[in-house]
């Protein structure tokens, strides 16, 4: 418990000092007119007050990535925890600071254009690929909570889950067509405070309980080989499997549209550096509560050896909220994954209007771009629901490319910090997270079985070759860049 309460108490620190130090090399201008203002258009361009900005934000940002990746990643032990606090602060945080700050910087710019702008030729490969991101995303981000309201809001068979998926997916619909204030602005802060009372309410049963789970200190090794981590090593895996708690490319994809709702730059530390903190703290909640049932003997009295990450949810909320406190902290965990389903879907729409330059004032000009949008969504749901094992292998590549898109981003901030400091060391901020998760992706596609599957033990001298590879191109860039000026 030691391990857990010093983690929040570095999270808390890191956004107030190390905070303010990026927002400082970004140079956030409060006296500069943001789009949400000078673009205001009714639909996306909104003016929304700031703590709503922030609690879409949060929300956009969190799906089941913080809890599932939480506890699958418990399982590694310890090394959980510290992958969540400097991930989210040296890593996550500075990822999506930049990706909401840029997109205000360049007229509300999608992820595809920002990268786009600053590295030359990317434009369409990205679009695709983060289009593809989103129809994966808004994909699990249906069935996933189907999952759950199916097991407590209906028998748990197929059919039950099949009819939430129906609704689910009914409500994706309306909420990526509607203006952002509309819906989304009205109902989120709502489910916002459902997955924070989820929060919380895990957080007193820890202090209340105060169970023995493994600490830090006491060893950093892969603690649980027999509960669904056999055979991988903490690196690269542990750090795949602990995306949206730590660091995440699909937050960049999200942040643009709080971007265009955002009324003022200075609110963008608290938005996008502290909703990224807010998700550390989650996942880190779930993460010490999981420990406590796979480690401390609660695992063989509720039968999670071998569960799935909703089951762990939905017994660990039972075992100690109750019924009534349970069902609110799983409505929490089912808001989650559907208000970042939506998004995803409203992300894609958005990428694709920009490409096209369609605008998107008119309903039949959003109807044009989501359509396509939605028979993708459906084939791949076609695909899970009939696959035995499609969700599982739709994950595992979302899990991949989301890094992947990670490393893409924080690329592109560390291109744009060496233009803007080209004698500085201010790129560092940006260009080591972009070289550990460089290594990261490429080991991980090198040693996974559903990618080369070359033997896991390579993994300890793959890393250092990528790490190598990614800073050598880090550094011909930098000295190139520094010869032209």
């Amino acid at each position: 418990m030691f391990s857990f309460l010093i983690s929040i108490a570095v999270l808390i620190i890191g956004y107030l000092i190390y905070g303010k130090v990026v927002e400082k090399i970004f140079g956030a201008d409060p006296a500069r007119v943001t789009p949400a203002v000078s673009m205001r258009d009714g639909v996306d361009y909104v003016p929304l007050p700031s703590w709503k900005v922030y609690m879409i934000q949060f929300l956009n940002i969190a799906g089941t990535g913080p809890i599932f990746g939480a506890i699958m990643g418990a399982k590694f032990g310890p090394s959980c925890y510290l992958w969540i606090v400097l991930g989210s602060i040296f890593a996550g945080a500075v990822h999506d600071y930049f990706s909401g700050m840029l997109s205000i910087r360049k007229g509300g710019a999608t992820y595809p254009e920002i990268i786009g702008s600053e590295i030359k030729g990317s434009r369409t490969l990205i679009m695709v690929f983060a289009t593809v991101l989103l129809l994966m995303v808004g994909t699990v981000f249906v069935y996933s909570p189907a999952l759950i309201l199916g097991d407590i809001a209906g028998d748990g068979t197929h059919n039950a889950v099949l009819i939430w998926t129906l609704i689910i997916l009914g409500y994706y619909i309306i909420a990526t067509l509607v203006p952002i204030d509309k819906l989304i602005g009205r109902i989120y802060p709502l489910f916002a405070i459902a997955l924070l009372f989820m929060a919380v309410s895990m957080m007193i049963c820890l202090f209340v309980k105060w169970p023995t789970i493994p600490e830090i200190w006491e060893g950093l090794q892969n603690r649980a080989p027999s509960v669904g981590v056999k055979g991988q090593s903490i690196f690269p895996c542990l750090f795949i499997t602990v995306a949206c708690g730590a660091v995440s490319g699909f937050h960049a994809t999200q942040s643009p549209m709080m971007a265009r709702c955002l009324k003022n730059e200075k609110m963008g530390r608290p938005v996008f550096f502290g909703a990224m903190i807010t998700e550390g703290i989650v996942a880190l909640v779930w993460a010490a509560v999981s420990s406590y049932f796979f480690f401390d003997g609660g695992m063989a009295a509720c039968g999670l050896q071998s569960a799935s990450a909703p089951q762990v949810v939905t017994a660990i909320s039972k075992h100690w909220l109750g019924v009534v406190g349970s069902i609110l902290a799983i409505l929490g965990v089912v808001a989650a994954p559907i208000t970042s389903g939506d998004t995803a879907l409203r992300g894609a729409r958005l990428n694709i209007a920009e490409f096209f330059h369609v605008k998107q004032d008119k309903i039949w000009r959003r109807l044009i771009i989501s359509i396509p949008i939605f028979i993708g969504v459906g084939l791949l749901l076609w695909f899970n629901i009939s696959n035995e094992d499609g969700f599982n292998i739709i994950w595992r590549y979302f899990g991949l490319s989301n890094q992947t898109l990670a490393v893409c981003f924080l690329a592109t901030i560390t291109v744009w910090l060496v233009r803007k400091y080209p004698r500085g060391w201010q790129f560092l901020i940006a260009g080591l997270p972009a070289v550990f998760m460089f290594s990261v992706c490429l080991t991980f596609f090198c040693v996974d079985k559903t990618c080369l599957g070359l033997p896991m033990e390579w993994a300890v001298w793959l890393g250092p070759v990528w790490a190598a590879v990614a800073t050598a191109i880090l550094a011909a860039f930098v000295i190139r860049t520094r010869k032209k000026q």
